[in-house]
């Protein structure tokens, strides 16, 4: 899956009545009540149910179609008509335009709060029971993820996790970093300059610039919170985040800043074959599972490794762990086939054969802790990594907020300021943080 750009997803937050949005429009069937106990639901009636969502490129269609050909098999009188490429803004639209699609999925988890408040996405918790289905089966932390003020809207489809991938060739013999100063003194020792102090290679770009370094997925390096227990900013107050920020500004500093933006604007398009870790100009980055899948089709010859983030030096036991988050998917307010849709839902998400199957084409990580351990899961080390730390109990999520993509912009652009030298009082300036996002909490309802 990709990266879903937060401006893009900022598009779609209607207010917090999506009902509201709806209103005047004729409420479709909703899940209903549960079916008695034992009832098939290889007896439901047939419909055409209609599924969108975010898979784009032909690899990405071929593995997502082949999933839903083989729910057909089970289901032939459910007739699934796929429409590729869909972002959150287009799911929300129409369902305030009250024309949505039976099943929606999604890349991204920051709208899942959104949904599940606003009553966007049916809460799925009595289909769930009914049909007996056990989410212990998926890592807590995809629980998490999934639902908001105990409705379980969506449901994980598949995971992103993120470690280090590190260039074999740039290390010269030296093994990945466990610590955040390992991974300083390293960087260094792997950067190459010219004489007049020209980066031509670097160990490691610290920015949140860069790809994908944005906070949310580098604070579990630290063990950093977003959020106190009533929802309000902990950015300020965890002191996790000014250890994460200083070490990463004296990072910068070490290289120059602007010597590094100059590297950084002449690097090669994140997501084409001219990704600089593949043309050897960066030794190691921070990256999804995903990149494995790239690599494999657009630099084969690369030498790399995988390997957990380096952590804080004073929380070992944080090691192994990471960032994870994933693709969603669950069913629209309004659906015209909403049984037909959950019995989707249920298969793509908690089926061990199409799990696998969508994993090995996709190169995510599956969801359930079957799917994980199955014989036919293809992993060689280099993903191992990846289901390894997406299995930890200590590896994190950015916790849903109805502001989530809000929250986001508004520490990642004071990130950009302390990055560029124009703050002078850190601890100050992410108090301002947290007023921005209380401030916009209590705007939204608390």
């Amino acid at each position: 899956m990709r990266l879903v750009p937060l401006a893009a997803a900022a598009a779609l937050l209607c207010s917090a009545a999506l009902t509201a949005c709806t209103a005047g429009k004729e409420a479709g069937p909703s899940l209903g009540a549960p079916r008695p106990s034992g009832s098939a639901s290889q007896a439901l009636p047939a419909a055409t149910v209609e599924l969108w969502h975010g898979f784009s490129t032909d690899a990405e269609v071929k593995a997502f179609e082949d999933a839903i050909a083989r729910f057909n098999q089970k289901y032939p009188q459910i007739t699934v008509k796929a429409t590729k490429g869909v972002q959150d803004d287009q799911i929300t639209q129409a369902v305030r335009g009250g024309n949505p699609p039976d099943v929606a999925a999604s890349f991204t988890t920051d709208n899942v709060a959104q949904w599940c408040r606003s009553g966007a996405f049916q809460d799925l918790t009595p289909v769930i029971r009914q049909d007996g289905i056990d989410l212990s089966v998926l890592p807590a932390v995809a629980r998490s993820y999934t639902a908001f003020a105990g409705r379980q809207c969506t449901l994980p489809l598949l995971a992103d996790a993120y470690g280090l991938y590190y260039n074999k060739a740039l290390m010269k013999g030296h093994q990945p970093p466990r610590t955040l100063s390992e991974l300083a003194d390293l960087a260094k020792k792997l950067t190459v300059r010219d004489a007049d102090g020209t980066i031509k290679v670097a160990g490691f770009v610290p920015s949140v610039q860069y790809y994908e370094n944005s906070p949310s997925h580098l604070g579990p390096m630290v063990g950093a919170k977003w959020y106190n227990a009533d929802g309000t900013s902990a950015i300020g107050s965890d002191p996790a985040w000014r250890e994460l920020l200083t070490w990463q500004k004296e990072l910068i500093d070490w290289y120059g800043r602007d010597k590094l933006e100059k590297f950084r604007k002449g690097l090669g398009d994140e997501w084409s074959a001219e990704h600089p870790f593949y043309k050897g100009k960066v030794a190691m980055i921070l990256d999804g599972e995903w990149r494995t899948a790239m690599i494999a089709g657009e630099a084969k010859d690369l030498d790399y490794g995988t390997a957990p983030l380096p952590v804080s030096d004073s929380r070992p036991e944080l090691y192994g762990s990471g960032f994870t988050a994933g693709t969603v998917i669950g069913v629209p307010k309004g659906a015209a086939h909403p049984q037909q849709a959950w019995e989707l839902v249920k298969y793509l998400t908690t089926d061990t054969g199409s799990l696998v199957t969508l994993s090995n084409a996709l190169r995510n990580v599956p969801t359930t802790k079957a799917a994980m351990e199955s014989p036919d899961l293809v992993k060689d080390a280099r993903f191992q990594t990846f289901l390894d730390i997406f299995a930890h109990p200590r590896t994190s999520t950015l916790p849903a907020s109805v502001n989530s993509v809000f929250n986001q912009e508004a520490f990642a652009a004071f990130v950009a300021k302390w990055e560029s030298g124009s703050v002078t009082d850190l601890a100050a300036g992410l108090k301002g943080v947290d007023k921005q996002i209380d401030d916009k909490l209590k705007l939204s309802g608390g």
